[in-house]
């Protein structure tokens, strides 16, 4: 059901509850007589709980037909969420695949180009070897030339030798020779050209194709990765929209939960499971210079508004009392136990707008390290016409009504005709913690018949734990949180 009708229904209601306000006018007729108006709100007549209680069923049928629609779209996202991140981790290795066939294109590529530089050297020398031995042939067929033309003229002079002429001959021939071992090396190093000029265009092949794969690769990976940042942002959205599902189902939960009222069996069975044990010792020096110490015990739970986690209980269940004059203590010491986990107490603080009310300030390291869960403050105390009171000290707890007294808008005040005792001797007083229908913690008994609600965790005076507190002077504070007291109305003393 919407928020508004809801509010609408309640407005409703209240004008019904204040239209059946009946107002005590037997003794207006005498004169002198100061006027006496009862400002306690009545309760609700008959029909008016069961239409109350037929539109919070409706209401609560509703609420559970939209957590269910709630949970089924929550179901399909995080189904959607698993395949998106089934495809994005798919999408990864195939990327990866690709970057590591790249990587190989890039090392072929290179190798390509390596093998392309020396070619280039190889071919460079050959060249140069080519026109050494082309050099070298030139000048052997001028040689031959020359030795041709000597040939000719010697020949022609009758007074030329025979051993001139053979020698000239010899000399032709080994020329001769000479050319012809030159040509044949001309001709296998022009066959080595080829070669390697045939290698070299391949290789320019290879490295063309290998460039043009690397260009594809890295177009492919540049697709994959903008896939994988589109898949990315799609998959922070899906993993938003369920964290905002979540949200809204475990705020329907939450809500539907504070609307059902819980047992009061079970409100007692949650504190016997997160309850710690709190033990106080105060030490003085008594008459003639004799050591008084006073220890105290009580049972008491963690209490948490989201930042600051505190143990609470009525001063009473301390060694310290109010008084003028105030007690000065000499040392404090002090321990919170659950289970078998201890740790030490710091402080102790004083609450602002009630100094009976005593907060043991706990870090959240130790709060895990003692377990269990922490309560939370009543966010609405007045939705629940009864409370269940936990004794701390005997362990009894019972069911109680309560009414709002306009005078103390800070207490709300305890029916004691309607008190039911579930366990043990059921006596309230004052310490014994007050628990809404809802399981949060409404407050503490300052009296017998007024519980204070705990609204915030603000001290009014601390006072540090330590071997030696005299330089703290307790007894002055002590005396200034008595005079506070004081000056509170009497019924609330």
């Amino acid at each position: 059901m919407n928020r508004s009708i809801l509010i609408v229904i309640c407005d409703f209601l209240l004008v019904s509850l204040l239209a059946f306000t009946s107002v005590d006018i037997n003794k207006t007729s005498h004169e002198g007589v100061p006027r006496q108006f009862n400002v306690n709100i009545a309760t609700n007549q008959v029909e008016n709980q069961q239409d109350l209680a037929a539109v919070m069923r409706l209401a609560l049928e509703q609420e559970r037909k939209d957590r269910d629609v709630l949970l089924s779209e929550l179901a399909k996202t995080r189904a959607a969420a698993d395949r998106q991140q089934a495809l994005l981790t798919e999408r990864e290795k195939q990327m990866q695949s690709v970057s590591q066939e790249l990587q190989q294109k890039e090392q072929q590529v290179q190798g390509f180009q390596h093998e392309l530089q020396q070619k280039e050297l190889l071919t460079s020398q050959l060249a140069q070897t080519q026109s050494n031995l082309l050099q070298q042939y030139t000048a052997a067929q001028t040689n031959i030339q020359s030795l041709n033309q000597q040939l000719q003229s010697s020949s022609t002079e009758a007074l030329l030798s025979k051993e001139k002429l053979a020698a000239m001959q010899a000399e032709l021939k080994k020329q001769a020779d000479q050319a012809a071992a030159l040509q044949q090396q001309l001709g296998h190093l022009a066959l080595s050209n080829q070669i390697v000029l045939t290698e070299k265009q391949r290789l320019a092949g290879q490295l063309q194709v290998a460039e043009a794969e690397k260009r594809m690769a890295t177009d492919q990976v540049g697709r994959m990765q903008e896939e994988v940042k589109v898949e990315r942002a799609e998959k922070a959205q899906l993993v938003e929209g369920v964290k905002t599902l979540a949200a809204r189902s475990g705020q329907l939960a939450e809500q539907i939960q504070q609307a059902h009222p819980l047992a009061p069996n079970t409100i007692f069975n949650d504190f016997v499971t997160n309850r710690i044990r709190a033990t106080i010792w105060a030490v003085r020096s008594g008459f003639l210079g004799t050591e008084s110490s006073k220890r105290t015990e009580t049972q008491t739970v963690l209490l948490t508004d989201g930042t600051n986690t505190v143990a609470l209980c009525h001063v009473q269940d301390t060694p310290l009392s109010f008084g003028f004059p105030g007690t000065d203590w000499e040392g404090l010491t002090g321990a919170l136990e659950r289970d078998t986990t201890t740790i030490p107490i710091r402080s102790l603080w004083f609450y602002q707008l009630d100094p009976r009310v005593v907060f043991i300030p706990v870090t959240e390291a130790q709060a895990r390290q003692l377990g269990g869960a922490a309560y939370r403050t009543s966010s609405d105390p007045y939705k629940f016409q009864d409370a269940v009171l936990i004794g701390a000290q005997e362990g009894y707890y019972g069911e109680c009504s309560f009414q709002i007294d306009l005078t103390t808008p800070l207490y709300v005040k305890m029916d004691h005709n309607s008190i039911k005792g579930l366990f043990g001797k059921f006596n309230p007083s004052r310490g014994d913690l007050v628990f809404s229908r809802s399981g949060e913690l409404l407050g503490i008994m300052a009296n017998s018949t007024y519980c204070m609600m705990i609204k915030n965790f603000n001290p009014t005076a601390t006072i540090q734990f330590a071997q030696d507190v005299r330089s703290q002077q307790t007894g002055e504070t002590l005396a200034r949180l008595y005079s506070l007291i004081a000056r509170l109305p009497s019924k609330l003393q």
